[in-house]
């Protein structure tokens, strides 16, 4: 990749321990749900890496969907607003649903969908994310399946951004402060 040192500040998490960390996730998921028909939901855009990923480890039946909320903007930041920017495309009523997340930073974004997809009627509703910011929660949520406890650092690459910028990165690099100062 051909970002420079006043960019990244330093690799995090490498492509392959994440990696290796999906294997065991999805080995768990795996039995977790055995016997049963998951949807994965991938909230977009930020999930798109670790969901491609996990999707690909899953060897129980599975459906997918897509949602988007917002509440960063392009700031480093939480607004503290969640939008749905896209919703479901079907109907999650007595379904097994795994949604596929990024990162649970603050958790509010995370806590407001919770709270309106079980107005929908899953059998179940559990959460995947693959880095997990505990310090800055500002609410009670801890995901079930965690790739990565982190720091309070603002993360780039591996599908997490800044400005739109740096999605493609194979790891999870911290952002230089000279970036967004």
């Amino acid at each position: 990749m051909h970002y420079s040192k006043d960019e990244i500040q330093s690799v995090l998490v490498s492509n392959e321990a994440i990696q290796a960390r999906l294997d065991e996730l999805a080995a768990q998921i795996n039995r977790d749900y055995a016997g049963k028909e998951l949807l994965l939901v991938c909230i977009l855009k930020g999930a798109v890496a670790v969901f491609a990923d996990i999707l690909r480890r899953i060897e129980i039946p599975c459906s997918i969907d897509f949602m988007a909320i917002s509440s960063y903007g392009s700031s480093t930041k939480s607004s503290g607003v969640v939008r749905i920017l896209k919703d479901l495309d079907h109907g999650i009523e007595g379904k097994d649903v795994l949604v596929v997340e990024d990162i649970v930073d603050s958790g509010m974004s995370m806590k407001y969908l919770l709270e309106n997809l079980e107005t929908r009627s899953p059998a179940s509703i559990r959460i995947l994310s693959l880095l997990d910011k505990p310090s800055r929660r500002r609410v009670e949520l801890q995901p079930d399946y965690v790739g990565f406890t982190i720091p309070d650092e603002f993360v780039i690459g591996y599908g997490l951004d800044y400005g739109e910028k740096y999605r493609n990165l194979p790891d999870v690099c911290i952002l230089s402060p000279k970036v967004y100062a």
